[in-house]
């Protein structure tokens, strides 16, 4: 598969000149992760018609970034990270790809943390049997894929929180990798603190290696990895649209001051 090559100002913005949106998947070697993006995109293209939107994938999958902003040529795009929450790949993978091709892009911030976000994950959780009224021994640990940056592990904490004010019970972060405590480790420290039916709630866009190794660690229930939910598609688009925002009111502070 590769990239579709775009032509003329029609593919890339709108007639009032919108910028394109460029959802930024990592990638994976599962091919459920590239149908379920793509799927993802639908919704997206289903909620905003008029709204050019692309994929570009930081590895592993075709469209490569590079090559999706390549093909924008000098159009304008936004790029919303697939990602939920910060880190090398925010930080460093996008704003680089971005800051060599020839697009005027601007990068969004990622998905987590967000209300929409936890809608998500509790969505999910419901349709694995997660109860409308849990018990006193009920808790959560929420699986993400980890990483070594300080700032993404406060992001994955903090929806966390988010998710256990909305559950009204504990939600404990755990990471598939470069980060601990691991799922296991994490069950076993509510497990000691008297949580008898701990679950374990997928923070992952798609399935993948590390969403497949997380639901098998889990001790009861496991919900399902993100995916095509309507709030990530509503989440990708306020993203989008708060960094045209954001854009906007700088302009106009610069014009202010001139």
């Amino acid at each position: 598969m590769t990239a579709t090559t775009l032509t003329g100002n029609r593919d890339t913005a709108t007639a009032g000149g919108t910028p394109a949106l460029v959802v930024v998947a990592h990638g994976s070697r599962d091919p459920r992760a590239l149908s379920t993006v793509r799927a993802l995109l639908d919704r997206v293209r289903t909620l905003r018609p008029a709204l050019p939107v692309h994929l570009g994938h930081i590895e592993l999958n075709e469209p490569l970034l590079p090559g999706t902003l390549t093909a924008l040529g000098g159009g304008e795009a936004v790029l919303v990270p697939l990602l939920l929450g910060r880190g090398y790949h925010v930080k460093r993978d996008i704003p680089d790809m971005a800051a060599a091709s020839p697009a005027r892009t601007r990068v969004a911030a990622p998905l987590g943390p967000h209300p929409l976000l936890v809608d998500a994950l509790h969505a999910r959780l419901t349709e694995a049997g997660w109860p409308t009224h849990p018990a006193p021994d009920h808790a959560v640990v929420l699986a993400s894929a980890g990483s070594r940056d300080p700032e993404s592990r406060a992001d994955t904490s903090r929806t966390a929180a988010l998710l256990a004010a909305r559950l009204g019970v504990p939600v404990v972060p755990a990471y598939a990798s470069a980060a601990t405590p691991t799922v296991p480790e994490a069950v076993r420290a509510l497990t000691v603190r008297g949580y008898r039916r701990v679950a374990v709630a997928s923070c992952f866009t798609a399935p993948g290696r590390f969403a497949t190794q997380c639901a098998a660690q889990a001790p009861w229930i496991t919900s399902a990895p993100l995916g095509t939910h309507p709030s990530m598609a509503h989440l990708l688009l306020h993203r989008y649209d708060e960094t045209l925002m954001a854009d906007g009111a700088a302009k106009r502070r610069v014009l202010a001051t001139s």
